[in-house]
């Protein structure tokens, strides 16, 4: 794993050297900064040095738990990554439980449906949610919210967040959840459905299967108990790349929605060439990446008994 997150890392840090300029350029387009305090400050950060040499002592900084300054935001940044991480984590898991707990079941009664209206009309749901871009989505559900008023628009919190009680509290985020739930869920939910049913479309014909069957077992033990729990594993090794698609797909969102989130402050990062401010970003999402593989081949092992074995 840390092999991986240092080559993430080099990759990351000098692709952003390949964009023209840094944030301290900008700078230099205020008639009210002196030439001099630009070029202090680009001694100070150690931008004036190449590209290889920046990288060697934001590595030792970081190995020493210094994740750097950001520019834009004046505070350090692993400050600010800990306050926008929580957001995007609890985005994620709701996105996840949502898409998880209607597809599976949407997949299961597809293939035990094949070629029916009901399976046909599924598929034509699930196309759709996978073809149309996450920020168009997100823009209609912005709309349908403005027109009906049943659930707030943009952010994570009401004005009078502070003067509610702790479960008015909890209440209101859910309220604020909603919305980018439903929108990065729309993708995860079409194409978790159509992959679900393909896995037990397979599973099905196995000779476990017909086995079960001559055993007088019930049709519903067979699907459940056999089936699903063997077609469930494609899904669960993908879940982490589930969780890296999440990530990435929610810093459009996040940005149309106003959801503060790391995907949002990563976007705006880049645009302003907060390097330390991106680097940082990158390494919270490389970690969230690995460890969502991790997690999955953990979850492969509890559910697949031949892994163990082997």
């Amino acid at each position: 794993m840390i092999p991986l997150v240092l080559g993430i890392t080099l990759v990351s840090f000098f692709i952003m050297h390949l964009a023209p300029g840094d944030f301290l350029t900008q700078m230099q387009l205020n008639p009210n900064v002196k030439p001099g305090t630009v070029e202090r400050l680009r001694r100070d950060f150690g931008l004036n040095r190449p590209a290889y040499i920046q990288y060697l002592y934001w590595l030792r900084n970081i190995f020493e738990g210094n994740f750097g300054y950001s520019f834009s935001y004046k505070q350090p940044v692993f400050h600010l990554i800990s306050q926008f991480l929580l957001a995007t984590l609890l985005l994620a898991v709701t996105t996840l439980v949502f898409s998880w707990a209607i597809s599976v079941p949407m997949g299961v009664y597809a293939a035990r449906h094949q070629n029916g209206f009901i399976d046909r009309l599924m598929s034509i749901i699930a196309f759709s949610g996978i073809s149309l871009p996450g920020f168009f989505v997100a823009l209609l559900a912005m709309l349908w919210a403005q027109k009906t008023g049943w659930l707030p628009i943009g952010g994570m919190e009401s004005p009078n967040y502070d003067a509610l009680s702790p479960v008015g509290k909890v209440l209101d985020i859910a309220e604020h959840l909603v919305l980018p739930t439903f929108v990065l869920g729309t993708r995860e939910l079409a194409g978790t459905m159509r992959q679900m049913r393909g896995n037990l479309l397979d599973v099905m014909n196995e000779n476990f299967i017909v086995a079960a069957r001559a055993r007088g077992l019930k049709e519903s033990v067979v699907v459940w108990r056999h089936g699903v729990r063997n077609a469930m594993n494609p899904l669960i090794t993908l879940f982490g790349f589930d969780l890296s698609g999440l990530l990435a797909g929610a810093a459009l969102v996040e940005y149309v929605m106003n959801w503060p989130g790391l995907g949002r402050l990563l976007l705006s990062a880049v645009l302003s060439h907060d390097l330390y401010l991106v680097m940082g970003s990158f390494i919270m999402g490389a970690v969230l990446l690995i460890l969502g593989n991790l997690v999955a081949d953990i979850l492969l092992a509890v559910t697949d008994p031949r892994i163990k074995l082997n």
